[in-house]
């Protein structure tokens, strides 16, 4: 395994729709497991393979429950609404304020093309969209309300909204 330099923005790439994966093979398995601790070492919850310059359809994600490889994500089912503040690996040191939906449930295959459901809610819904707004080269930026200040993330996340 190893840690891949995370693109950030102002790179084209980040804006480009990323292929879907065809090959399930020793190096799509590689590149998960670089993602992973690519992932963990920038401190983030989900990182998609364009974030570091693959144009392929790959996320992770762990929001505290453990990892989650999807490969080739399609959302299928939504619902409710939140807002909240989001960063991103590819914007370091920004914040925004961004609805997304409550619920999401998609489909994916897992590393040897095996196709499963995910549900998620709160924190986990909002980076399966996240994550997947990536692969059509869409950024938090793009939907966000307002860019938000270090002091108002800080005071989100103490649960004291303005």
């Amino acid at each position: 395994m190893a840690i891949r330099k995370i693109v950030t923005v102002g790179d084209p790439v980040l804006r480009k729709k990323s292929r879907p994966v065809v090959n399930f093979d020793e190096k799509l398995a590689c590149l998960l497991d670089d993602m992973r601790e690519t992932m963990d070492k920038a401190e983030g919850a989900g990182l998609a393979a364009v974030q570091v310059g693959i144009l392929r359809r790959a996320i992770v994600i762990n929001v505290g429950d453990g990892y989650m490889e999807l490969i080739n994500p399609e959302i299928i089912e939504t619902s409710g609404e939140q807002e909240d503040s989001e960063g991103c690996l590819s914007l370091p040191g920004k914040w925004g304020l961004v609805k997304r939906p409550n619920y999401v449930k998609l489909r994916a295959q897992n590393r040897k093309g095996q196709w499963r459901l995910y549900e998620g809610t709160g924190l986990k819904a909002r980076c399966f969209c996240h994550e997947i707004d990536h692969l059509e080269g869409i950024l938090y930026t793009d939907k966000q309300e307002k860019t938000l200040t270090a002091e108002e993330v800080r005071r989100r996340r103490q649960g004291k909204d303005d």
